[in-house]
């Protein structure tokens, strides 16, 4: 098999307002269609955030656990929960992200700055999360934001062992004020201070995500588009639909000769297990 590029959609985030972003999807329904075009366009997971009956940020259990049972019914995508959800959820209501029992869950590796707010990622909460992955047998995927981050990440390997499914894959959150700049320079040195043997993709926050994308597919990493990371699409052209950045992601990697990953040799990779 040729070298592939695994893509991952992040359609909804918890930081854009639906009524500023008409295009974001927010409903079960809505998230389920968008799953579905990005699949067919070569998204093989989708990172998840919910919104309530208002379209605001939540991490209510039966609503995780419809949405759950909802993509895996209508799509083949993996199903990745964010365990960050708000900036302002606290770690008891991201702790029990896990029990909608995803394939995958997000772990971000340490604390920062997040525009004028704070996202707290203590060393306890880390450790505590990432057992919490290993006995459910959920595959976490390590977000990383900055230098420091990828430290954090060596030493809970080092400490606790690896993750269920025994791969490492990390994403690389570029250009978060308050984490690390969103271009080659920094995601060299990222990449290069990673554990041995791990796969990585890369995020390119607002008007970083061309560049990262770019910089990304050169270094032989993957990729991770969506709304949640930006809402334009060029200068002066909002984006219409998430699938247009999934798109405009598999044509960048078809380009460079590693298209878009299958959703099943994505599951191999990652180690993911069957439910």
């Amino acid at each position: 098999m040729g070298a592939t590029t695994l893509i991952t959609v992040a359609p909804t985030g918890a930081e854009s307002a639906k009524a500023d972003v008409p295009a974001l999807p927010v409903t079960l329904d809505e998230l389920v269609q968008t799953a579905k075009e990005c699949e067919a366009a070569g998204a093989a997971v989708i990172h998840v955030h919910i919104r309530d009956d208002d379209a605001r940020p939540t991490l209510d259990p039966s609503r995780l656990r419809d949405t759950v049972a909802a993509l895996r019914e209508s799509t083949g995508l993996i199903v990745q929960l964010s365990t960050g959800g708000a900036v302002t959820d606290p770690y008891e209501d991201r702790l029990r992200v896990l029990d909608a029992a995803p394939d995958m869950c997000s772990l971000t590796c340490g604390t920062v700055n997040f525009g004028d707010d704070v996202f707290m990622n203590p060393w306890p909460f880390m450790v505590e999360l990432y057992q919490r992955t290993q006995e459910l047998e959920v595959v976490p995927e390590f977000e990383l934001f900055d230098l420091g981050q990828v430290a954090s990440l060596n030493r809970l390997l080092d400490k606790h062992g690896l993750p269920y499914g025994g791969h490492v894959h990390c994403d690389l959150v570029m250009g978060v004020p308050g984490g690390m700049p969103g271009d080659a320079r920094s995601l060299v040195a990222a990449v290069e201070a990673l554990p041995e043997g791990a796969t990585w993709s890369a995020t390119g926050i607002g008007r970083t995500s061309l560049p990262v994308l770019f910089a990304a597919l050169s270094a032989g990493g993957h990729l991770r588009v969506g709304m949640e990371d930006t809402v334009t699409f060029a200068k002066g052209q909002p984006v219409t639909a998430n699938v247009q950045l999934v798109e405009r992601a598999a044509s960048a990697a078809a380009l460079a000769q590693r298209p878009a990953m299958p959703v099943a040799d994505a599951r191999a990779l990652l180690g993911v297990k069957r439910r």
